[in-house]
């Protein structure tokens, strides 16, 4: 029996030493150390033994098992430093390499062509103004002399909350707003988001307009042809050519819708401008003398004039965008073209 616990010890003493990897190695321990292993199996048969053999046998099974278990944790460290070995080989950074660009976001088409606007009137002299989104019907309709009985305010184009409390359908109401808390001479650009019960490939249920105003002696439609010319020049190129047409407005009178000359065609006529050899970009006019009334301003002494731009139409126009939902599906393959 001495003899089979000194052949254990030697075949695992070798088995462990070539041992490469942990479940290896605990499958090892299992087979001659469990609970059915080898030297377990010789230990049961002690009590073949005669009393004076027992204790000697039994002594040097025990020194053997633990021998064993100190190979085993011995080589269990040893394959734990390879392993970490291996992996800091394989993790190992190389501090020469060049790192890599992270990437860089950009402004949404939008705010460009918003902080371009915003710019350019600067430079002309208006401030910019900013007010509530959630409006009261006087400064959204009755204020801009728009009657009870308008088309615009049917619930199927305009958000209510209640019946005197809505969602803005323009930033007109800053202009009000201004009106009646500062005196003339008056220079105001008002962007902000508006509401209204419209959806498709044009328009958006959400959309911004940034409209303007100017209020001081001497106004007349001479100085918002010159205002608007300036702009046209600056948002579509300087030979751009701008074209007035008679409309109507409640707020304004006289009234004019501003178009300019086909950005593809350049005027000759084309799919983008139907033919027509130009695309209508906004509407404006001079500011109704009802309007200046109700805000504490003199007609017979002050004029005004005033315009409003729809961002998203302005946006498409200039970047030849066909669908409005683009500039809302946050598309970054969309978004990217415009952070080159």
């Amino acid at each position: 029996m001495r003899q089979q616990i000194e052949a254990i010890r030697e075949a695992a003493a070798k088995a462990l030493s070539e041992a490469k990897a942990k479940q290896e190695l605990e499958a090892l321990r299992v087979q001659y150390l469990g609970k059915k292993g080898e030297l377990t199996a010789i230990l049961k048969q002690m009590g073949k033994l005669s009393a004076e053999e027992r204790p000697v046998i039994g002594q040097r099974a025990n020194e053997v098992r633990a021998y064993l278990e100190a190979k085993i944790t011995e080589r269990a460290e040893q394959l734990k430093a390879k392993e970490l070995e291996a992996r800091l080989a394989s993790e190992k950074l190389d501090v020469t390499m060049p790192g890599k660009r992270p990437a860089a976001g950009s402004l949404h088409p939008l705010n460009t062509v918003l902080e371009t606007l915003i710019d350019l009137f600067r430079s002309m002299g208006f401030d910019i103004a900013d007010g509530p989104e959630v409006e009261t019907d006087y400064y959204n309709f009755e204020a801009l002399n728009v009657p009870k009985d308008h088309p615009a305010r049917d619930m199927q184009d305009t958000f209510y909350i209640s019946e005197n409390v809505l969602l803005r359908t323009q930033t007109s109401g800053m202009q009000i707003r201004t009106m009646e808390n500062r005196k003339p001479p008056i220079r105001v650009l008002c962007p902000g988001r508006t509401y209204r019960v419209d959806e498709d490939s044009t328009h958006s249920p959400m959309f911004h307009q940034i409209e303007g105003l100017v209020v001081d002696k001497g106004i007349t439609m001479c100085h918002l042809k010159g205002v608007l010319e300036q702009f046209a020049h600056e948002i579509y190129g300087p030979e751009t050519k701008v074209r007035f047409r008679p409309s109507f407005f409640p707020f304004t009178e006289p009234s004019v819708e501003v178009d300019v000359s086909c950005f593809s065609c350049g005027g000759s006529g084309c799919r983008t401008c139907k033919g027509t050899g130009w695309i209508e970009i906004l509407g404006a006019g001079m500011v109704h003398p009802h309007v200046l009334e109700g805000c504490g301003i003199d007609p017979s002494v002050y004029s005004g004039f005033a315009f409003g731009i729809g961002l998203e139409r302005l946006t498409m126009t200039r970047h030849k965008i066909n669908d409005i939902r683009l500039l809302f599906e946050n598309d970054v393959r969309f978004l990217e073209q415009f952070g080159r």
